[in-house]
């Protein structure tokens, strides 16, 4: 396997911001200077010695960071800057990210998504501060995804899966089960609006969104596959975005381009995108959805 500085530049910098350590930490730990650690994180030569240190560091392997066979991580800070340096390099995603992809989501969402993971902090939490700004970084890293694609016109195949729309929308876009009634009335129209934003995405068919609707019950594991000209990269992830009871802090996500699973997962994909409903038939599907959710257009303009 031939070395890739590159990529182990932009790998350490995942791990780094997951421990949420500066450069100038890293550099102090190895007795080198904060210019050598940007260095190594721009693409430059680093011996092994200094990898194996720096896998200790960032309590990872070495293995890792050289991203021979798969790249592990207990952190979502880590995962998510992974997930955006890899999509920057690809032609087109395939993904099921359930409820929805934040690549897929609209404008406001960013603010419920927020709400929701703080809400889903457990009371005794330690370092709270640290905890929120970490929640930060995740939306500030997700919006940059969302601007890239758009800029980019990345080519989007997404899968949605039609029992985790209606779950959302009977609970709303919730962190925790005891909020107050009204703010349960407010987080369901919140779901709704997302929805309708979805119809809006199928029925306008922007170039390079693909949209198909599953009915069936999903693993609520997320995959997603990063085509480039080269290779396709999986990405499998516990942790959760939106929807309800989201998970960011549980779970060891991974990436790799292995042959075998990737080939599993590319025809589990060809599989799924054969029985989704698609276009009108798609619209069709959602729009029942949310008039069995009871939360009717005239609710939703009385809440705004």
């Amino acid at each position: 396997m031939a070395i890739r500085f590159d990529e182990i530049g932009k790998r350490l910098r995942a791990y780094r911001l997951g421990q949420g350590l500066a450069a100038e930490e890293i550099a102090a730990r190895l007795g080198i200077s904060r210019a050598a650690v940007y260095r190594i994180e721009s693409g430059g030569v680093v011996k092994i010695e200094t990898l194996e240190r720096l896998a200790t560091v960032l309590e990872t392997t070495t293995a890792s960071l050289l991203g021979a066979g798969v790249e592990y991580y207990s952190s979502a800070v880590s995962y998510f800057e992974r997930m955006r340096q890899v999509e920057e390099q690809s032609d087109q995603i395939i993904a099921h990210f359930p409820p929805l992809s934040y690549l897929l989501t609209s404008d406001e969402y960013a603010i419920y998504l927020k709400k929701t993971l703080i809400e889903a902090l457990p009371a005794a939490i330690d370092n709270r501060a640290r905890v929120e700004a970490e929640i930060d970084t995740i939306i500030s890293i997700l919006d940059d995804r969302k601007k890239a694609r758009k800029r980019r016109g990345l080519s989007v195949v997404n899968f949605v899966n039609v029992p985790e729309i209606e779950r959302s929308l009977k609970l709303g876009i919730v962190g925790r089960f005891n909020l107050a009634n009204e703010e349960v009335k407010k987080r369901r129209l919140a779901a709704r609006a997302e929805v309708e934003h979805l119809i809006h995405l199928i029925g306008s068919e922007p170039m390079g969104v693909q949209i198909g609707l599953i009915e069936e019950t999903l693993p609520n594991i997320t995959f997603q596959l990063f085509r480039t000209s080269e290779r396709t990269v999986l990405g499998l992830s516990p942790f959760r975005l939106g929807g309800e009871l989201p998970n960011i802090r549980v779970g060891v996500a991974m990436f790799t381009a292995d042959e075998q699973p990737v080939r599993l997962y590319e025809q589990l994909a060809d599989d799924l995108w054969r029985r989704a409903h698609k276009g009108s038939g798609a619209v069709a599907l959602l729009r029942a959805v949310l008039e069995r959710s009871g939360i009717g257009p005239a609710e939703a303009r009385k809440a705004s």
